[in-house]
């Protein structure tokens, strides 16, 4: 585990939720960069508040590693604009796993994804680039899970389920076996997925509506 201090990106309920994991793991977390007002959260206290992404310019990218907290909203590309912003001044995101996610020796986790509290990530699975897998979500083997993906909490992935980016699987929904999820698709909150999902589509419940 990389052991550089940490900035945070977002002063939200997301944010608090990974500077939680953060400190139980003895992380340094010396920023948060957020243009609103973090007084509210009693996790935030003593952690200097930043307001601009220019700020982050005062810390060389040799010296932090940043971990992005901004919320994530069904194909809302913000966090991955914020995201790109500050890799092409040269910052790198930390990977963050909570100790009590279960994460299989056979699973591959790319930089800068989260998995979040109680999680389960079983062989062969590989989460992509800056995705959140939440609290209490299960991904069974050999799934293959895009960049940029939110997977909500207490979703299942069944086997060998693929996503594209930036897709967005909603809290308590299932996705059978063996599917494929393309870019930008959704399966809302509750839904169960009993086929493969075109790019920018959304399925409610267990059938697949157009929009």
């Amino acid at each position: 585990m990389n052991n550089k201090p940490v900035v945070i990106i977002g002063g939200g309920g997301h944010a608090s939720v990974l500077i939680d994991i953060l400190l139980r793991q003895k992380r340094d977390v010396i920023a948060i960069i957020s243009p609103d007002d973090i007084n509210g959260r009693k996790i935030f206290s003593g952690v200097r508040h930043l307001r601009s992404d220019n700020d982050i310019l005062q810390f060389s990218p040799m010296q932090v590693e940043l971990v992005n907290a901004v919320g994530v909203a069904p194909r809302s590309k913000l966090r991955q604009r914020i995201n790109e912003n500050y890799l092409s001044w040269g910052y790198h995101f930390a990977t963050v796993i909570a100790d009590n996610a279960i994460v299989s020796d056979y699973a591959e986790i790319m930089p800068g994804a989260q998995i979040l509290t109680r999680a389960v990530i079983h062989p062969g699975t590989i989460i992509g680039s800056h995705s959140i897998i939440n609290t209490g979500v299960i991904i069974e083997h050999d799934c293959k899970i895009g960049a940029y993906n939110f997977i909500a909490p207490g979703a299942t992935l069944c086997g060998q389920v693929v996503t594209g980016e930036n897709v967005f699987v909603g809290a308590g929904a299932t996705v059978i076996p063996n599917l494929n999820i393309g870019d930008s698709g959704i399966v809302t909150a509750g839904a169960v997925l009993v086929g493969s999902l075109d790019p920018g589509k959304i399925c409610y419940h267990s059938r697949m509506v157009i929009r």
